[in-house]
């Protein structure tokens, strides 16, 4: 079974038993293999294909314009995950010239839970010169108008990332509608960043880092474009004779520097105004295209920027309650107690993605008997609601272990019962310990796990092996039913690590794979001090393509340890 996170040379050699040009898409459309067939019909080399849009590099109408997105069923097929097929349509060939195509895609089942799309083509006939092309900037009919909106909507509001948005934003209207676009934004203090200056470049979008960074204060008097438009007042038409004269403003001595920069000759400029506020003003200017912009074509840009604005106040807003979430919770986070012959060091990093922020914790405190208690776990949910749901359950778990001198599994039991009566929690996964010395002189651990990723324990020696008894279904499913207790002794010099998935868990590998790299890596570490010992673990760790965020705790035990920072 072929699977496209393999070797690439592997999948084209599958590939290459199909008699048609062939490529492999992943969930976004990207390519991620191609068949040698498909190199020759396309006149282009694997390392052209693999990584790119397989809808926006090669679609194209008959006179070699890219098919728009909203209306193109290959695109659909690509990220829908349906079968489609078309007959007379074009690709475009690396040469320049438009390849005569039918094609059929359908969702193909790689052997992993990544879904992938395998789509065949076939040649109609032969390569012909390359088609002239309307000049960008052509008058865009009305359809073509109406497409460029539902796009621009459909675009925007699949992604909650501000800086994605724009990008998006820039992509849709350079060179369709103008040679350069630029972006100002007004951040949380009124202080207007340019957040970017960009063109077209054969066939590329390229950014102007010279002409982007901070810009001087918005002049509340002045009637300049720019300074109207982020003001929220009204667009304006824009050219370099409009800051020719002595400026009223450091912003129109900016605007100056870019007419004179880019060679722009007209200009829109139009604001970027949501429901509550002016979050910017949008600049589409033209050097390369000769004609000027027209009312229409200033219409047509108040309602995409009518349509941006309101996807980034929604991105906004995500990004605070992201930030609301993450705030809260490393608040909550506790200061880690001093044991004498143990020290400890614990990092929580967030997800990168604003909706994985929220349920990931760890504690640590000392009981009246003076053991040490250790904690991890995951309130099931990533946002808010998660965050506050980990707050109650931490706290119910001191309450509970502080005055009650019981075992891990009573304790958990009574917790369990506690998240169906009292905490706003649906699940949750748990480690709970107890760190002691036993009769023996020797520390003693233990510990029950309410269905949580095992703890690590790693010798001195750099023996390394996971705790994997003691373990019971999550919270909140079955609350009645017993919990296992489980104990260990800790040789002097050893590691104990708790943790949470986003530490092992990555999309292209298995939950054992995690593992494994998680045990070869700490055991590869053992001699390290523990705070240098935690940091590196997590470079080294964390998996690339991870979007969780991860809790890390850990404890050192054994004469010598160094101190807690």
């Amino acid at each position: 079974m072929m699977r496209p996170d393999g070797p690439r040379e592997a999948v084209a050699r599958a590939l290459d038993a199909l008699g048609a040009g062939a490529c492999l898409t992943d969930e976004r459309g990207l390519i991620v293999a191609v068949n040698t067939r498909g190199e020759q019909l396309l006149a282009r080399p694997t390392a052209e294909l693999v990584g790119r849009d397989a809808h926006d590099l090669l679609h194209r109408t008959s006179t070699g314009e890219p098919v728009p997105r909203a209306r193109c069923r290959l695109r659909e097929s690509l990220l829908g995950g349906r079968t489609r097929q078309g007959e007379d349509e074009w690709f475009e060939r690396g040469d320049g010239t438009l390849l005569p195509v039918g094609w059929l895609a359908t969702p193909c089942d790689t052997g992993n839970r990544h879904p992938a799309t395998l789509f065949l083509f076939h040649s109609t006939g032969h390569p012909g010169p390359p088609a002239p092309r309307p000049p960008a900037g052509a008058r865009l009919s009305e359809l073509e108008r109406l497409a460029l909106l539902a796009e621009t909507t459909t675009l925007l509001t699949s992604t909650l990332d501000i800086h994605e948005a724009l990008r998006r934003l820039i992509g849709l209207v350079v060179p369709r509608i103008a040679d350069w676009t630029v972006i100002d934004l007004i951040g949380e203090r009124d202080e207007v960043w340019r957040f970017a200056v960009a063109h077209a470049e054969d066939g590329t979008v390229v950014f102007r880092d010279d002409l982007q960074g901070p810009m001087p204060p918005v002049p509340q008097e002045s009637p300049m474009p720019l300074s109207r438009a982020l003001r929220g007042v009204a667009s304006s038409f824009a050219g370099p004779e409009t800051y020719q004269g002595p400026p009223d403003s450091g912003i129109a001595v900016e605007q100056r520097r870019l007419f004179e920069a880019t060679g722009m000759h007209s200009a829109v400029v139009v604001p970027l105004r949501s429901l509550h506020s002016v979050m910017g003003a949008l600049t589409l200017g033209r050097a390369d295209q000769p004609e000027r912009f027209t009312s229409a074509e200033a219409a047509l840009l108040e309602d995409i920027a009518r349509r941006a604005s309101l996807a980034l106040e929604n991105a906004r807003l995500y990004q605070r309650q992201r930030q609301v979430a993450e705030t809260m919770q490393r608040h909550l986070l506790p200061k880690l107690p001093r044991s004498p012959g143990r020290s400890m060091a614990a990092r929580y990093l967030p997800a990168p993605d604003a909706s994985h922020v929220g349920g990931d914790w760890y504690d640590a405190f000392t009981l009246t008997d003076g053991a040490t208690a250790l904690a991890v776990g995951d309130v099931v949910g990533h946002d808010l609601e998660a965050a506050a749901g980990m707050a109650q359950l931490r706290n119910m778990l001191r309450a509970y272990a502080v005055s009650q001198q019981k075992p891990p599994s009573k304790i958990v039991e009574w917790l369990d019962q506690a998240t169906l009566h009292i905490a706003e929690v649906s699940m949750a996964t748990l480690v709970f310990a107890r760190m002691s010395e036993n009769a023996d002189g020797h520390c003693e651990l233990s510990w029950t796990n309410a269905g949580h990723p095992p703890p690590l324990l790693v010798t001195r020696e750099g023996v390394a092996r996971y705790l994997t008894d003691g373990h019971g279904i999550l919270l909140g499913v079955t609350p009645e039913r017993p919990r296992p207790d489980a104990t260990a002794e800790l040789p002097p010099g050893a590691t104990l690590l708790l943790y949470t998935d986003g530490l092992i868990e990555s999309p292209g590998h298995t939950l054992d794979e995690g593992l494994e790299r998680l045990r070869r890596h700490a055991a590869a570490l053992a001699h390290r001090p523990l705070e240098p010992f935690t940091d590196e673990l997590l470079a080294r760790v964390r998996p690339p393509d991870n979007d969780d965020d991860v809790a890390l705790l850990a404890v050192r035990y054994g004469p010598g340890a160094e101190a807690v920072r």
